[in-house]
């Protein structure tokens, strides 16, 4: 059996655009469930001990805050590519293969990275 022939995956402008907004949607929802939680947290703080106890919760929200910068900076970098060829090409379709790999492979990298933390997040 031969290997499988590698397929374009064509979008057209508006979908991309929807599928961004998607995303960035998710990770503004994700910060700021982490952010609350975080604020609760550090309301609960009464004596230096409960920090032992509240210390990793604070600790992966924070992580979570983080993260989601990242991939919001990521997504960004994508949509001015994006932006960027649309604008020189005049085209409403994109192939997914005249994008940024670098980028891309980055960002599904990173959610990769999370799925096997089981941070309980992930870019859908």
């Amino acid at each position: 059996m031969g290997r499988p022939k590698k397929k374009d995956i064509i979008l057209t402008k508006d979908s991309v655009l929807s599928l961004m907004q998607e995303i960035y949607n998710e990770l503004v929802e994700q910060r700021g469930t982490a952010i609350r939680i975080q604020n609760k947290m550090l309301a609960m703080l009464k004596d230096p001990e409960d920090m032992t106890v509240i210390g990793p919760v604070i600790k992966e929200q924070q992580k979570i805050i983080n993260d989601t910068i990242e991939k919001k900076l990521t997504l960004s970098k994508l949509q001015s590519s994006i932006w960027e060829k649309s604008q020189n090409n005049n085209d409403e379709t994109f192939n997914l293969s005249e994008m940024d790999d670098d980028v891309l492979n980055a960002l599904i990298n990173k959610d990769l990275d999370n799925d096997s933390k089981d941070l309980g997040y992930k870019i859908n």
